[in-house]
């Protein structure tokens, strides 16, 4: 029954929508700055390891200013993927880290001429196809898993989809690079944990 229940849902296509995580009247291949967050499809720390992050004192847990992200195998390959993005994705890597079991970074979408606009791309609106974002996030997670796969025994590589935040001026732009550089130091307060 339920697998009849499954084939009719299929013809009649009346499988419930995935909800979109996109802005509805934004065009995410406008030019422009966008945080991105991407996570393991396990809470498991395969991607690096946080050194230095925390340290004790008679006042309790206490960030250290020298924290720093040691690389397994695996972050190496997503590394390796960030910093050779080709050309034709029409995206600049601006700033990245690569966590235990996440990675957060800043793609710049460029103009028609290749040049980086840190501008709101929000003021463009109603593009159907997939984005140039979509795009550059779904060309980096392929081409990681595929390398992941490759040399080590590994099923599922990311969790579908990604986390967005259009950056919408300077001040913005500004935080969120300060949030990626010191995301190492406060690695312990993490939702994303895990020892």
């Amino acid at each position: 029954i339920v697998l009849s229940l499954w084939v009719m849902a299929l013809q009649e296509n009346t499988f419930p929508k995935r909800k979109t995580l996109r802005l509805k009247d934004c065009d995410y291949s406008a030019p422009g700055a966008y945080f991105v967050k991407f996570a393991r499809t396990t809470e498991k720390n395969t991607l690096s390891s946080i050194v230095g992050a925390i340290h004790e004192s008679p006042a309790g847990s206490v960030p250290d200013d020298i924290a720093s992200v040691r690389l397994s195998a695996s972050g190496k390959i997503v590394e390796q993927v960030l910093q050779h993005l080709p050309p034709h994705l029409g995206v600049l890597l601006d700033s990245y880290v690569i966590m235990p079991n996440h990675v957060h970074l800043i793609l710049v979408v460029l103009d028609e001429d290749g040049r980086a606009i840190r501008e709101s791309p929000l003021q463009v609106c109603g593009v159907e196809s997939r984005s140039t974002l979509s795009k550059a996030v779904g060309y980096i997670k392929m081409n990681a898993t595929k390398e992941i796969r490759r040399t080590q025994n590994v099923s599922a590589v990311w969790q579908r989809g990604y986390h967005d935040h259009v950056i919408r001026h300077r001040r913005d732009y500004e935080e969120i690079a300060v949030y990626i550089r010191e995301n190492p130091l406060r690695w312990r307060y993490d939702c994303f944990y895990t020892e």
